[in-house]
C-alpha cells in the first residue's frame, strides 16, 4: 500500500502520485439493496466511505481530490431520497468541518448555485471560508454539478463578454474557457476512479478530463476503502501517459 507523510504536493510529486484524483462515487443504493436495507442507509454508510477516504489521500500526501457529490441531474429522484441527500450533506459540513478546518484542508465547491436553497447556498460558503487559508489536501465538492451545464455557463459568460466589446473572437482559446469554468486555478485531474463497476462519465468533468487516466473498480461506494484507493492508483503507476505524443521510447529512435 502506497504510505506517505502529509506534505501533499512535496511527497505526491516524490512518489509519481497523481496530482488531482477525482472520484464518481456509485453503488450507494445498490450497496443498501444487496443488504435487504432502504436507499437512505447506503447514503449513509457513503457518507462515512467520504470520511475515510479524504483521511486516506491526507495520509498519502495528495494534492486535490475531487468527489462527485451529487449532480444536476439528481434532482430528478424521489423528493424523499432528495431530502435525505441534503440532509447528510448538512451533517457532513456540520460534523466534519472543524476537523477538516484543523487537518489543514481545504474545501472548494464547483457546481451551480443559482436554484440551490438558502440554507444549503450558506453550509457551502461557510465550508469554503472557513478553511480558504489551508494549503494542505484540495478538497473539491462537485455538488449541483453537471459538466454541460458548467460549459454551458462559461461560454454564455464568454459571449457576454464578446457581445459588449470587451474580447475578441479570436481571443476565445481553450486556456481561456478553462479559465472560466468552475475548476479555474485547479489542476485537472490525472485519474478518474468510478466505483460500482459502471463505465462511463455521466457529465462530470467532460472539458477537465482530455487526458486522464480511468480506473472502474467493482466495488459499491460505502465498500471503497483506502486499500481500494492504493489499488486504484498502483493501477494508475502503471500506465505510460503521452498526452497525445509517442511513448518516449519511441521518441529516442
Amino acid at each position: 500500500m502506497v504510505r506517505l507523510g502529509t506534505a501533499p504536493a512535496e511527497n505526491a510529486a516524490k512518489a509519481g502520485l497523481p496530482r488531482h484524483v477525482a472520484i464518481i462515487m456509485d453503488g450507494n443504493g445498490r450497496w443498501a439493496r444487496s443488504r435487504g436495507l432502504p436507499r437512505a442507509e447506503g447514503h449513509r454508510r457513503g457518507v462515512q466511505s467520504i470520511r475515510d477516504v479524504v483521511g486516506h489521500a491526507k495520509a498519502i500526501g495528495l494534492e486535490w481530490l475531487t468527489v462527485f457529490g451529487f449532480s444536476s441531474e439528481n434532482w430528478s429522484r424521489p423528493a424523499d431520497e432528495v431530502s435525505e441527500l441534503m440532509g447528510l450533506l448538512k451533517l457532513f459540513i456540520r460534523r466534519d468541518l472543524a476537523e477538516l478546518t484543523r487537518g489543514n484542508v481545504r474545501v472548494r465547491v464547483i457546481g451551480g448555485r443559482d436554484n440551490l436553497s438558502g440554507d444549503i447556498a450558506a453550509l457551502l460558503i461557510e465550508a469554503e471560508e472557513k478553511t480558504v487559508g489551508n494549503t494542505g489536501l484540495n478538497l473539491v465538492i462537485a455538488f449541483n454539478y453537471g459538466s454541460r451545464d458548467e460549459i454551458a455557463r462559461a461560454t454564455k459568460a464568454i459571449a457576454r463578454e464578446v457581445a459588449a466589446g470587451r474580447l475578441g473572437a479570436d481571443e476565445v482559446t481553450a486556456d481561456l474557457i478553462a479559465a472560466r469554468l468552475d475548476t479555474a486555478g485547479m489542476p485537472d485531474p490525472d485519474l478518474i476512479i468510478r466505483t460500482s463497476g459502471e463505465q462511463r462519465l455521466s457529465n462530470f468533468l467532460l472539458w477537465q478530463a482530455a487526458y486522464a487516466e480511468f480506473v472502474f473498480v467493482p466495488d459499491y461506494w460505502p465498500d471503497f476503502n483506502g486499500v481500494a484507493f492504493d489499488r486504484a492508483i498502483a493501477e494508475y503507476l502503471g500506465r505510460e501517459r503521452r498526452f497525445g505524443g509517442l511513448p518516449q521510447k519511441d521518441e529516442a529512435r
